[in-house]
């Protein structure tokens, strides 16, 4: 027979390591909602098993994500803190806090997360793209601000034209899930 101390540690063993299945399909199962487009039918799993498991970065990761899809940006905002608080290392969140700026008009602040997130991982493909996408956005404005102190000479004003068109034409920055 085993000892007390050591039969618990076995059987915690044994529920950790049932549990990491259990974790990866949650997290699958919330992809796989997102990815048809039902966040809703998302959220209370995503909320489950963030609360489950609260030391899981990609489960915490993926409920923000769900409550970015649902457009409630400002919790989503608190969550993408949070772990950038306890995980200060993984560009992804930071990635998402610079979408969410960026959705509300603070292009300084989405252009700053995004650095952040390019010194944590200089090769995060998405996060480049997206501040690529940034630039540009803080480029039209300028150039709107430009164009409403007096008119723009005319090379200016195609590249105020041409930018709003790349911007218009694009698609919307990219978030990592």
């Amino acid at each position: 027979m085993l000892p007390r101390n050591r039969l618990i540690r076995c059987a915690l063993a044994l529920l950790f390591a049932c549990a990491g299945p259990a974790v990866a399909d949650t997290a699958a199962d919330v992809r796989a909602l997102l990815s048809r487009g039902d966040p809703n039918g998302a959220l209370p799993l995503a909320e489950r098993a963030a609360k489950a498991s609260p030391n899981d970065p990609q489960l915490r990761f993926l409920h923000a994500v769900v409550l970015m899809d649902l457009q409630r940006d400002d919790a989503a905002l608190e969550l993408f803190t949070r772990l950038t608080q306890d995980y200060p290392e993984l560009p992804d969140p930071y990635n998402n806090i610079a979408l969410l700026h960026a959705r509300a008009g603070r292009l300084e602040a989405a252009r700053q997360a995004l650095e952040t997130a390019l010194r944590n991982d200089p090769g995060h493909r998405t996060a480049r793209v997206n501040l690529g996408q940034v630039h540009l956005m803080l480029a039209v404005q300028a150039w709107e601000l430009a164009a409403a102190a007096g008119p723009l000479d005319p090379p200016l004003q195609r590249l105020l034209e041409g930018a709003r068109s790349l911007l218009a034409a694009g698609t919307a920055p990219a978030t990592p899930r």
